[in-house]
């Protein structure tokens, strides 16, 4: 902040101490500085009412003075220019000689004699220094006490508190006015003074007192305590620096206005005098004429003409600009729109996706399990009734070829439960008793379809017995009733009718969008969830279905076809027809499994007829690209492998005969053997008629021509020419008729004498 000029400090007289009261000595005069000069009554005039009054207005006034640091001296000059009334007047001749007696410089600065390794020299007696008498402008001498004086004061007054005796003599009254009663130092005040109730105020103001400085004895303390001082000087140098341009502007003032600075030489130049110069006068011009001002105007005139077409065709075409730009503005909102709805809406649509994807990572492992379990019920009844047929032809080729021989074996008697040995099987016995159930078998199949003609060889016998048909019709109920609960939990009717899904809405909407992400094929993929649980427990040889009965194949079909469902000419979607991609994706694969498994039993001429009815319709609903493909081959390859099975098993059957013929002593005459060898050859016959079946819808792929082949001439042949009297003759010949040339072989026609 702003620093006030300093008042040069006034000389100081020692006060007068007790001892030296009584001295005639007179005392120094007292130096005051100016301020003091026009403000300081005499010392000598009494104390008086008056007196304190004035000197106390004095006193605010120079305050009030002090207090406006940015008043560059208004104040003093105001002062100095107001008469003072009560100060003394000087005459002109004491003026000049005041003048002539003052400084022109500034006296020099005092240099600090301080020494640090001196400081503690202390020579002065504590009696001077309480004798020391501070005169403060504006104010009488007041006499300081020495420090022991006002203890004793302090105890004195202590203990006449504590006695409760009170002199007169020791109050000193602070009133201008004396009363007659004693009312204490402060009458009309509720404060107590901080030294009476907090001690004499040493330890909170010690830093300006003094009261914490030592003594420095030592050397190394002399240094310490001259390090401290080089400091604090370094402190007040850095403080002093730091003063802002507006202090140091009012320091300079107030410089300028005691006259020790030197006014500046720039601001005393007198002013350079002006001369006076005439304004020029313009030279005269000519009057111009009419012909090149009309010209003149006429030419700005096409100017401005031109200017103003140039300005209309501009401001035409920044009209148009901008109606361009106000259109193609709507357009991008319209376009900003649309892209904040398309992506909101796929935000969406991708979140029932992902539903979608987690409902099916939670039933597809169901689904499978109940699909496998299915298969093993196919397989488990193909192997029963298959089984069954073997044994039959078996003990077909005993009665008409002799009984293979018994091989006598090592092995360990056998216990029940109860500890008996369990006898063994007789295989005559069992050929028997066989022969019987199956006679039984035969006689209720003919009564079940009214025949009188005897055709035991071409009967398929392929219905279980009671107890397992009824074992397996439970197990099928089973797996119906599991099929069921898979969707029991299910309550959105997205996730019970795939129809009711978002597809459609998508492909309605964004169909762009729906084609370039194939968004047909992600149909068929969520699809094929419902249309395989729809054809779980479904055994498409013995249940003549077609697929067009399931509600998979209507629903897609619809799908595919948008519009009014009640039009017949409806067009396809953009994805095609997803009836083909089904079939050819889950169905096909799937129905193929089954077959190869055990539902298609190739000596019966209905389940031919229903794989050829199947294959056809597959070929009828997959596209003309996906004929040739693996999925739609799988389906052949599965019927085919049914076929090579029977061929196989026939093969390996008629080796056991024929390889120990040597070995087998030659049987009496059976009646049973001429009825046992028609059947052997006509349960041939039938194969190679199933197989010319599928061969007309199939033609020659994966070999059915060679099946063929190693059916005559491996299995039927042979046993042909044995009893060719009694049957083999008319199976050929059967054979022939069924067969096309080039699959007749040479062997028959040889046999028959076929050219």
């Amino acid at each position: 902040m702003f620093k006030r000029s300093k008042s040069k400090p006034s000389q100081r007289t020692r006060a007068t101490s007790p001892e030296d009261a009584g001295s005639d000595t007179p005392a120094e005069p007292i130096t005051v500085d100016e301020d003091s000069a026009y403000s300081t009554p005499n010392v000598n005039e009494e104390s008086s009412p008056l007196s304190a009054a004035k000197k106390f207005k004095d006193r605010t006034t120079k305050k009030s003075r002090l207090k406006s640091r940015l008043s560059f001296g208004a104040e003093e000059e105001e002062a100095s220019i107001s008469p003072s009334r009560n100060g003394p007047t000087y005459d002109e001749a004491y003026l000049n000689e005041l003048k002539k007696s003052t400084p022109s410089s500034r006296a020099p600065v005092p240099t600090d004699p301080y020494d640090a390794d001196m400081s503690m020299d202390i020579t002065m007696d504590l009696e001077d220094v309480s004798a020391l008498d501070i005169s403060i402008a504006g104010e009488p001498d007041t006499l300081i006490h020495t420090e022991s004086s006002v203890k004793q004061a302090k105890e004195r007054r202590e203990r006449l508190r504590k006695t409760g005796v009170s002199s007169s003599e020791d109050y000193i009254s602070l009133s201008v006015t004396r009363r007659a009663e004693d009312q204490g130092p402060h009458p009309e005040s509720r404060l107590v003074r901080e030294e009476d109730e907090l001690g004499e105020g040493e330890d909170e103001y010690a830093e300006y007192t003094s009261a914490q400085e030592r003594i420095a004895l030592g050397k190394k303390s002399r240094k310490v305590e001259a390090t401290k001082r080089r400091e604090m000087m370094q402190d007040l140098i850095t403080e002093a620096a730091d003063e802002d341009e507006e202090s140091t502007e009012w320091e300079h003032e107030q410089l300028r206005r005691g006259g020790h600075l030197k006014s500046d030489a720039s601001s005393s130049k007198a002013k350079v005098k002006q001369m006076y110069k005439p304004a020029p006068i313009p030279p005269a011009a000519a009057i111009p004429t009419l012909g090149p001002a009309i010209a003149r105007l006429t030419q700005k005139m096409a100017q401005l003409t031109a200017s103003h077409a140039s300005n209309t065709s501009s401001l035409n075409t920044h009209a148009q600009e901008r109606e361009q730009v106000d259109a193609r503005e709507k357009e991008l909102r319209t376009l900003v729109e649309r892209a904040e709805e398309k992506r909101a809406w796929f935000s969406s649509f991708s979140d029932w996706v992902e539903s979608v994807a987690a409902f099916l990572d939670e039933k597809y492992p169901l689904l499978e399990k109940l699909e496998e379990e299915h298969v093993s019920l196919l397989q488990e009844r193909h192997e029963l009734v298959n089984k069954r047929r073997l044994q039959d032809m078996e003990d077909d080729l005993s009665t008409f070829m002799g009984p293979l021989p018994v091989v006598q074996e090592d092995v360990p008697k056998e216990f029940d439960e109860f500890g008996r040995a369990v006898r063994r099987e007789d295989p005559i016995a069992s050929r028997r008793e066989r022969q019987g159930h199956h006679s039984i078998r035969y006689q209720q199949y003919r009564e079940a379809q009214g025949k009188t003609v005897d055709d035991d060889g071409y009967w398929t016998d392929s219905n279980l017995p009671l107890p397992d048909e009824a074992a397996y019709q439970d197990a099928v109920a089973s797996i119906a009733t599991r099929t069921h609960d898979i969707l029991a939990d299910v309550k959105s009717k997205e996730f019970l009718d795939p129809a009711k899904g978002r597809w459609g809405m998508w492909r309605g909407r964004y169909e762009d969008t729906y084609v370039a992400a194939f968004g047909g094929l992600g149909v068929v993929s969520a699809w094929e969830f419902w249309a395989r649980l729809e054809l779980v427990g479904w055994d498409c040889i013995q249940d003549p279905k077609s697929l067009d009965s399931f509600r998979w194949y209507h629903g897609l079909h619809e799908f595919c076809r948008p519009g009014d469902p009640n039009d017949e000419g409806r067009e396809l979607g953009p994805e095609g027809d997803l009836v083909s991609s089904m079939v050819s994706t889950a169905i096909i694969p799937r129905l193929s499994k089954i077959v190869e498994y055990g539902a298609l039993d190739v000596y019966s001429s209905s389940h031919i007829r229903r794989v050829v009815d199947l294959a056809e319709e597959f070929q009828a609903s997959v596209s003309e690209v996906d004929q040739g493909t693996l999925k739609l081959q799988i389906f052949f390859k599965a019927v085919i492998m049914c076929f090579t099975n029977a061929v196989s098993d026939h093969e390996s059957l008629l080796a056991k005969f024929t390889s120990t013929a040597g070995s087998r002593s030659a049987s009496a005459f059976d009646p049973e053997a001429i009825p046992a060898r028609k059947r052997f050859l006509a349960r041939q016959v039938k194969l190679v008629t199933n197989l010319m079946r599928w061969r007309r819808c199939t033609g020659e792929l994966f070999g059915v021509g060679q099946l063929i082949t190693r059916i005559v001439d491996g299995c039927m042949l042979d046993v042909a020419d044995d009893g060719w009297d009694v049957g083999g003759e008319e199976a050929l010949k059967k054979i022939t008729a069924i067969l096309p040339q080039e699959l007749i072989t040479s062997g028959i026609r040889s046999r028959l004498g076929i050219t």
